[in-house]
């Protein structure tokens, strides 16, 4: 809808304050208790709507597709027809091209407040838009599910052609508050005993590691910062979700604890992969009440299809056929330990 502006709007159940904005479904802030019972907003982010819209950021608190992280060379062949999509990270395509899902403005469908308060955002992408075949129509709902927990849907239909979808929530996450410094003194622990290593663009090479013995082992809590001066700039890999437990048909993808605070962030999916990113890019960058956000600032917990999965028959796929139904669920569950 073309009378559609982006706007903020807000979730709140008494507990949890959640903001969000209708260009790219974007959450601009999240507040919490602590321990004591201090709100802190824990999310990297922008005050207004201008800086999200002139990309100031990388991806702080969007969704990105129609296929999130990086595909090779911007090139992919699929049912005989080669697809070339924008290189808008040299040398791949990343994060839906130059106008992806994260900058368009998406139609707010339904808005409730109330007790478990929820958003829902639609977005119709249509065929050859950044180069992707077909017209897909897609819908994102933000649900306060209880005092400190927030579900996010996504789900996403293929109208005419075959067409690879996989959508990512890119938000930034500091649990000790936006403005409070690196988060290399918070702990993480990935339920995924393998990663995807990546090559010198990191793209990934097909192959599928054990992350034992190696600085990539997440497996059991273990310190943001202590092994990541062995990774080059840091962390910014995609994890095989392949060992937690299972809650309503959603896997244990992560756990955050901030040692400060006490505020623990515990991530549930059904997604294959997770990227953990340790913000190896954010140099400077001014936010939030005037905040300033460095190098590691914030981590991000991306659960998504495997990185180049059109091009990695290994891989599992990423393509939905015409009439089918792309669902995505992420759980953020808080808790204070």
């Amino acid at each position: 809808m073309a009378d559609q502006k982006p706007q903020i709007f807000e979730l709140n159940n008494g507990t949890m304050q959640v903001k969000i904005t209708n260009l790219g479904c974007t959450i601009t802030s999240l507040s919490l208790p602590d321990k004591n019972g201090n709100l802190a907003d824990v999310v990297l982010g922008f005050d207004s709507v201008e800086p999200y819209l002139n990309r100031v950021a990388p991806y702080f608190g969007a969704i990105v597709g129609r296929v999130a992280n990086r595909i090779k060379d911007g090139k992919f062949t699929l049912n005989g027809v080669d697809y070339t999509l924008p290189v808008n990270r040299p040398p791949n395509s990343l994060h839906g091209g130059h106008k992806g899902f994260d900058i368009v403005v998406w139609e707010v469908a339904e808005y409730k407040k109330g007790e478990k308060p929820s958003i829902t955002f639609k977005y119709h992408s249509r065929d050859g838009e950044e180069g992707y075949p077909g017209d897909l129509s897609v819908t994102a709902t933000y649900t306060l599910t209880s005092s400190m927990t927030m579900r996010l849907d996504m789900e996403a239909v293929a109208e005419n052609k075959a067409t690879p979808v996989s959508l990512a929530q890119h938000t930034y996450w500091n649990l000790a508050g936006h403005s409070s410094g690196n988060i290399l003194d918070q702990s993480v622990q990935i339920w995924g005993s393998h990663v995807t290593p990546v090559d010198q663009n990191i793209v990934p090479t097909g192959e599928i590691m054990p992350v034992k013995g190696t600085p990539f082992d997440f497996t059991t809590e273990k310190k943001v910062g202590a092994s990541l001066h062995e990774v080059g700039l840091g962390y910014d890999h995609n994890y095989v979700l392949d060992c937690g437990e299972e809650k309503e048909g959603l896997k244990h993808a992560a756990r955050v604890k901030d040692p400060s605070s006490s505020r623990v962030l515990d991530l549930w999916t059904n997604t294959p992969g997770m990227q953990f990113y340790t913000a190896n890019y954010v140099n400077g960058i001014v936010g939030k009440g005037g905040a300033v956000y460095g190098k590691h600032s914030g981590l991000c917990l991306e659960t998504q299809g495997f990185p180049n999965a059109i091009n990695q028959p290994n891989f599992p796929s990423v393509v939905i056929q015409p009439g089918e139904k792309y669902e995505h669920t992420m759980l953020f569950e808080f808790s204070i330990e």
